[in-house]
């Protein structure tokens, strides 16, 4: 098996295994996957820039761009207005910064993205069981 054909394969195997996930997925675990991902891109970029990969790293951040604007139009505005702001206020922080990293080869920019994102995937991560147990939230809590 030549080296293309191992890449592609592995391309079709990850398509494949995360539409999987996607369609079987409650709204609470999409939200973390967009988190998952968008925090995968960053640092995929951070890896691109550090080898000099320009076309790969504007992909990726390109890529953790659209998703920080997904995580920004899934936010539901009427559950929680001050949370919501604040979170649509990270989001917004989080595009100008990877907009700048992606402007001027900033890691520092890609590590404050990083810094500023995980923990709010790691309180997402950690409010499942709550999330679960209440099924007005689990029937549609995200738009």
């Amino acid at each position: 098996m030549t080296n293309g054909y191992m890449r592609k394969a592995s391309a079709i195997y990850q398509q494949n295994s995360v539409r999987g996930s996607v369609e079987g997925a409650d709204s609470h675990q999409l939200i973390g996957m967009l988190l998952d991902g968008v925090i995968d891109r960053i640092n995929q970029a951070r890896g691109h820039l550090t080898h000099g990969n320009v076309a790969a790293k504007g992909r990726n951040i390109s890529g953790a761009l659209a998703i920080v604007g997904e995580l920004r139009d899934s936010l539901d505005h009427k559950v929680d207005r001050n949370l919501s702001q604040r979170l649509d206020a990270l989001y917004q922080y989080v595009t100008g910064i990877l907009l700048q990293a992606q402007l001027n080869n900033d890691l520092a920019g890609l590590d404050e993205a990083v810094s500023l994102l995980t923990p709010i995937r790691d309180g997402w991560q950690a409010i499942r069981g709550t999330y679960v147990s209440r099924p007005q939230l689990a029937s549609g809590a995200v738009r």
